[in-house]
């Protein structure tokens, strides 16, 4: 019987690694993948809030996805942010009636977009409240926490369910909000590095089955929950490769363990 393979070693593994980012880390990447959405767009405001419903619907199948947010960006006329800015609930609820990605519904967009409009309010944009849960953080759990608790308070009556917007503090992966921190914060060609006040050290790799499953497989992590604690380990183990840019990696992991295949987790 032959023994089983012996695990790569580091060095060679950040070799492997690596490469596979300069694979996925492309123009070509953007796409078929959610992150086109805010890509179309020019002005940052626009970006800023496309990237979040993007980031939030992005699971399923990936052509699926992608038809629901175009039919999103349709219903608020290819305006994000000023769509969110004058909104009123009881003269525009109309322009959202109907959209539903699995359980995401027309309710839950009416509520997501009141809240929005409350964050832009009071916070000028959804980076700054980011960025007020940060402080000295080592990673950006306490952000997607704050920014999370926010959209969920800011206007209680809107009805916006916790199901939509993970929290480090329930001890979800968050991946979406992960995957929408490193959209707003890296550099491009595929992030859009939207955010000064978040930087790239403090991001997360955002862990779903495919990139846990991946990540399991060449020993980076142990944990067998695809929690918020797997999503530090995993962070760390990455970090030891490039401590200033741990979620680089997230291209290597998602593209083996996704790009031939059809769905996001």
């Amino acid at each position: 019987m032959a023994s089983p393979a012996a695990p790569p070693r580091p060095d060679d593994l950040r070799e492997t690694l690596d490469a596979l980012v300069l694979r996925y880390e492309r123009p070509a990447f953007i796409a078929d993948d959610p992150v086109s959405v805010p890509h179309a767009f020019d002005d940052p405001a626009d970006q800023e809030i496309a990237g979040l419903v993007a980031a939030l619907l992005a699971w399923g199948r990936r052509s699926t996805i992608l038809s629901k947010l175009a039919e999103w960006v349709e219903r608020v006329d290819g305006r994000p942010h000023r769509f969110v800015r004058d909104f009123r609930a009881g003269r525009d609820a109309w322009r959202l009636d109907g959209f539903k990605h699995r359980t995401f519904s027309s309710a839950d967009a009416v509520a997501l977009t009141t809240s929005l409009r409350a964050v832009l309010e009071a916070y000028g944009s959804l980076g700054a409240l980011f960025a007020s849960g940060m402080g000295g953080a080592a990673d950006v759990g306490p952000g997607i926490q704050r920014f999370s608790d926010t959209l969920l308070t800011i206007v209680p009556e809107a009805g916006l369910r916790r199901k939509h917007l993970a929290r480090p503090s329930t001890g979800s992966a968050c991946k979406r909000l992960a995957m929408y921190a490193r959209w707003m914060t890296r550099p491009g060609p595929v992030d859009l590095g939207l955010w000064a006040g978040v930087r790239a050290d403090q991001l997360v790799i955002p862990l779903d089955v495919h990139t846990g499953r991946q990540a399991r497989r060449l020993g980076l992590l142990t944990r067998r929950a695809d929690d918020w604690r797997a999503v530090q380990e995993l962070t760390a183990a990455c970090r030891a490769f490039d401590a200033d840019d741990p979620a680089r990696y997230d291209f290597a992991l998602f593209g083996v363990g996704v790009y031939e295949g059809g769905e996001i987790g």
